[in-house]
């Protein structure tokens, strides 16, 4: 799974920071466990001046999708903006909103729906978010198991939004989303983010909460609105945001 190094917008050469060790720690594996996984093609990864190294992002969306527990921590203890100081998802979801019997028979035209629908500032071409959501589906599934998906844009700098958002989407009938574990998905949490930063925050804390057996048990039946925001707000809680 050896990338090129080709990344306009700046997100690879910013967070490309990465060491064998430092992949090993945030995954909570042994160094030999990643070079097995470098070895086999199964994490993705660069080589930089003879030495493997590791993107954040990459690892990220690599870690979520086959629902290894990283912490979100790991991801911020580097970081020059303070936890405190981004959202948490709870207001990114009150944001974006939740729709419910979301229309669609393919992973496209899903996609194309819940670009629709999304509360998004009126300069944002949505034609262009929905190109680039399908893309990054192209370079593996967001399904994360479960029936349950994370949409992204892997470069959240292309979009020009000043706020985060999370739009939690419910389908009207199950899609196949190539999901690692094969299930068919019916749940959408589409994120978009203004910067790298508040989408790495957002990703990892949403996959942590996913975690949370109330929380994940609320969205697996389609629990009302106030109900999702109130298990999510204690699930909040227990991790510590």
């Amino acid at each position: 799974m050896k990338e090129k190094a080709a990344d306009p917008g700046g997100l690879f050469a910013y967070y490309m920071k990465l060491s064998v060790k430092d992949a090993a720690l945030f995954l909570s594996v042994s160094p030999e466990t990643v070079y097995r996984w470098v070895k086999q093609e199964e994490i993705p990864y660069h080589t930089v001046n003879d030495q493997l190294r590791f993107n954040r992002a990459e690892l990220l969306e690599w870690a979520t999708a086959r629902n290894l527990e990283v912490s979100p921590d790991l991801f911020a203890q580097h970081e020059s903006v303070p936890s405190a100081s981004l959202p948490t998802v709870s207001q990114a979801l009150t944001a974006g909103g939740i729709a419910y019997g979301v229309p669609g028979g393919s992973q496209a035209e899903v996609l194309h729906k819940v670009v629709g629908l999304m509360k998004l500032p009126a300069e944002v071409d949505r034609d262009y978010l929905y190109q680039v959501l399908l893309a990054r589906e192209g370079l593996g599934s967001t399904g994360i198991g479960d029936g349950i998906a994370i949409p992204h844009v892997r470069n959240p700098l292309v979009l020009h939004v000043t706020q985060p958002s999370i739009t939690l989407c419910f389908l009207a009938s199950p899609i196949d989303f190539h999901a690692l574990d094969g299930h068919p998905v019916n749940t959408l949490f589409t994120l978009i983010s203004p910067t790298v930063k508040t989408h790495l925050h957002l990703l990892s804390w949403l996959s942590y909460a996913l975690r949370n057996p109330a929380f994940k048990e609320a969205v697996k039946r389609q629990a009302p609105c106030e109900e999702l925001m109130t298990r999510l707000a204690a699930a909040e809680a227990v991790i510590g945001h």
